[in-house]
Formats: C-alpha cells, sequence, structure tokens
C-alpha cells in the first residue's frame, strides 16, 4: 500500500494517530482535574490537534494538564508536517540515506499530482531536490518556532508570567501559530493583545510562513541563497502562484473585513484608524487558517461572516500547516476561465504552461470540498437549529482547518461535535486523498462514442 498509494497510506495513520491520541487525552492524567475526559470532547481535541484546526469544546488553558498539552502539541506537530513527511525524515535520521521509496513517499506528500501516469517531469520539487526539502522541513520547523519562541516569551514575562511559564507559553503560542493549529493556551485568549502591534505581528508571521507551505520556503531558501534576482528561475511557477495569491487574499480580507466592520459597535466601532488597520489586517491573515482570532466572530455583521468563509474555505498553500482546497487550486480554475474567456487552449501564467490534468484534479477539489460543507452545514443546521451564517461559519472553519469560531462548536451535542469532527478530518486528509486519486486515474479506453455537447451555461 506505502508503494501503490501513499496517499491511502498516510489516511489509515492519520485516522490511526487520532485514535490513539482520543485514547490519551481521555486518561486522568490529561485532564487537570485529575477526571476522565468525555469521550466526545477527547475525540474532538485529538481531530482538532492532529488536523490542526484549533476549534474546541473545552477551555483549552484551564481543562489539560501539562501531560494533556504535551500531548496535544506533540499531535498538532505531526498533523502540521504530515505523516508521510515525517516518515521520511525519521527514515533519513535513523539510516542517514534516502532511497527511493522514501523519496516518492515524501513526494507524494508534497505533491499528490506526482501520482498521475502522465505528470510533467516538470514538479514544484524534483526527486533529486526532496532530500533538501525534507531537511527544510526540520529546519525551518525548528528555527521558525524557536524564534518565535524567543520573540513572545519576553512579551509575556513584561506581562508578569515567571520565567517558565512564558517560555512553555510562549512556544506553544509559536508552535500554535507555525502549524496554523489556533489553540490559546493563556487565560482568556488573546483578548488583552488585540491592540498589541509586537505580539500580533509576530502570530501573524509565523501562521503567514506556516499557510505559505514548505515547497515555498525551500524554494525561497534557494532563491535567497542561490543569487537573488539574477536566479529568478529558480523561484519556480508553484511559489509564486502561492505567493502571489496569497497576499492578494490577505489584502482583498483586510479591506473587506476593516471596511465591513467600521462602525459595527460588537467589534471594529470606536477604534482608532491604525487599530482599525492592525485588527483587520491580522484577522485576515488568520483566515488562511491560523485561527489565533482577536475579535469574536458571533459579534460580526452576516456580510463579514460570509467574506470570512470564502478566505477560511480556499485556505493556505498546498503542503503546508494550514487547510482549506488551497490557494493554487483557486488560481488555476481562475486560470481556466481567464484561458476560456481568451479562447485559448491552454492555461499560461509566469511565462509557464499549466497542462489540464491539473484542473482536473482542482475542479474535483472544489467539489468535493463544497460538497462536504453542504453535508456538514444541513446537518448541523438541523440539530441546532441556530442561524445559518453562524453554522456555515463553524463548518467551514472546521473544514479549512482554521479554528475561528462563533462558539458553536462548545454548545453543540455530542452528535454535532461527531459532525464537526468529521469535517476537520475531512478537510484536513480528504482533498490530499482525493487530489491523488484522482491524478492516478488514468485509463485508455479502445473505443469512443460519438461526440454530443449539453447546452451548458
Amino acid at each position: 500500500m506505502i508503494q501503490s498509494s501513499p496517499a491511502r497510506f498516510a489516511l489509515l495513520v492519520f485516522t490511526a494517530l487520532i485514535l490513539l491520541w482520543t485514547a490519551l487525552l481521555s486518561l486522568p492524567l490529561s485532564a487537570a482535574s485529575g477526571k476522565v475526559t468525555p469521550l466526545a470532547d477527547a475525540l474532538f481535541t485529538a481531530v482538532s490537534a492532529i488536523c490542526v484546526t484549533g476549534l474546541s469544546t473545552v477551555d483549552m488553558a484551564t481543562h489539560w494538564s501539562l501531560f494533556g498539552e504535551i500531548v496535544i502539541l506533540v499531535g498538532l506537530q505531526i498533523g502540521g508536517i504530515g505523516v508521510l513527511t515525517l516518515a521520511s525524515i525519521l527514515g533519513l535520521t535513523v539510516t542517514r540515506r534516502l532511497g527511493l521509496r522514501q523519496r516518492l513517499m515524501a513526494a507524494s506528500d508534497t505533491n499528490p499530482m506526482r501520482m498521475s501516469r502522465d505528470a510533467s517531469a516538470s514538479q514544484a520539487v524534483g526527486l533529486g531536490e526532496i532530500g533538501g526539502l525534507l531537511a527544510a522541513v526540520a529546519l525551518s520547523l525548528v528555527v521558525i518556532e524557536l524564534a518565535l519562541t524567543a520573540l513572545i516569551t519576553p512579551r509575556l514575562m513584561v506581562d508578569g508570567y515567571g520565567f517558565w511559564p512564558a517560555l512553555w507559553n510562549g512556544f506553544y503560542l509559536a508552535a500554535s501559530a507555525f502549524t496554523n493549529t489556533g489553540f490559546v493556551p493563556l487565560p482568556g485568549g488573546l483578548a488583552p493583545y488585540e491592540t498589541d502591534l509586537y505580539l500580533l505581528s509576530v502570530l501573524a508571521v509565523g501562521v503567514f510562513l506556516g499557510a505559505i507551505g514548505f515547497p515555498v520556503i525551500f524554494a525561497l531558501y534557494r532563491y535567497v541563497t542561490g543569487g537573488g534576482w539574477r536566479a529568478h528561475k529558480r523561484l519556480g511557477l508553484h511559489a509564486k502562484l502561492t505567493l502571489s495569491t496569497t497576499l492578494i487574499f490577505v489584502v482583498i480580507g483586510w479591506l473587506a473585513i476593516g471596511g465591513l466592520e467600521a462602525n459595527n459597535p460588537g467589534t471594529l466601532q470606536g477604534h482608532g484608524f491604525w487599530e482599525t488597520l492592525l485588527s483587520s489586517g491580522y484577522m485576515s491573515v488568520m483566515t488562511r487558517s491560523g485561527g489565533l482570532g482577536i475579535i469574536d466572530p458571533a459579534q460580526m455583521n452576516g456580510s463579514t461572516l460570509l467574506v470570512m468563509d470564502m478566505l477560511m474555505f480556499v485556505g493556505g498553500g498546498s503542503a503546508s500547516t494550514a487547510g482549506g482546497i488551497k490557494v493554487t487550486t483557486l488560481a488555476v480554475l481562475f486560470l481556466a476561465a481567464y484561458a476560456e474567456a481568451r479562447g485559448y487552449k491552454d492555461m499560461q501564467v509566469f511565462d509557464r504552461s499549466i497542462p489540464n490534468e491539473v484542473l482536473r484534479v482542482a475542479v474535483s477539489i472544489l467539489i468535493w470540498g463544497a460538497t462536504i460543507v453542504l453535508a456538514a452545514t444541513v446537518t448541523l443546521l438541523q440539530m441546532t437549529g441556530r442561524p445559518l451564517d453562524i453554522v456555515l461559519f463553524e463548518v467551514i472553519s472546521a473544514f479549512g482547518t482554521c479554528g475561528l469560531s462563533t462558539g458553536l462548536s462548545g454548545e453543540v451535542s455530542d452528535p454535532g461535535k461527531y459532525v464537526l469532527a468529521a469535517t476537520m478530518w475531512a478537510g484536513r486528509v480528504g482533498t490530499v486523498t482525493l487530489a491523488a486519486a484522482v491524478a492516478a486515474t488514468s485509463r485508455s479506453r479502445l473505443f469512443k462514442y460519438p461526440e454530443e455537447r449539453p447546452i451548458v451555461g
């Protein structure tokens, strides 16, 4: 199974890890009270950690013991890196060599399109570069999280935390930001820091770096060390498309949230211009899949929730710690629509052509994601009787593994928690598995039916 379908193997391992983490979080040792955590809450937290979502049904600052917090931290690190990538890194560490099988495993974890029999030899990361990519994944995880910890810890000490509590909470926030999880270990959450330019900037940078993806970080590293603008061709199409689309969505969300919430007394009304700019920009970055919110979505206008729904549904970059259908998926769909409107037979961007098989996978992922969101929304609407905008926001936040919440996760019954947990699972592993399955499906027929065109549009 590892050789024939790495994505299916990853799905099974992912699910097994969720079950293991559920058992660990159910232990009395994991709860601060010393009591057994109910199954629905333990499972929900395990899925949220392994799928790096950040939604919670319990108070993350008070419910878990130190052991429980360590279990959660390990879970979100595994979920953020990726199962097959982590396995390849461990194999490389133990054997000090990387065979073809390990390279293919890691490659399929970063790009499901490699499963296609007709895949082009031109890839975002070549097989010969997989070793460098794995080193970049491990190094970036350690360096970025340690750097974020070093920047956050002094800020918490200024607020009265002792060195060790500040260091622990700083590392927790750093890992939560870079893995785009969204868990906050601080009592009261981030509300006391809603106008803190320093801390919010550090967290936003961490979320942005996690959301663009390890292949892009690897490409940027090669770009910087390989001569900068003189070696601009080394910054490949995937990196350019991911960075440009991500920045466009951040700016759109920034303007939309700031404009729509400026006169809302429950959120930004009464804030100064610079405070509004800071809060709206920060929340826009969090819709990449960060989830470390400073504004209560339940107090936002319905129009703002709809904009954030769209941003969370798209999510971050491919092979990143973020969720959603991914920015490159939407970029390919828009490029296809533009090419069709101009009468071109192929998609072109940044002086490169994109094969039609990529469009096939992008359309499949979009339909798959929309179907999951629709099914979960209808189910929870029937269960809860809550307004559509509240339920839809929670469902898309779960599917996009974002973690921003209207509070619905903590209010629903146990069956509702299971529905949201299944949505998180499908959003995190379902799109990758579907992409690999569609890319690997390539059959030839010995006959062809007569062509007939239906009316479309």
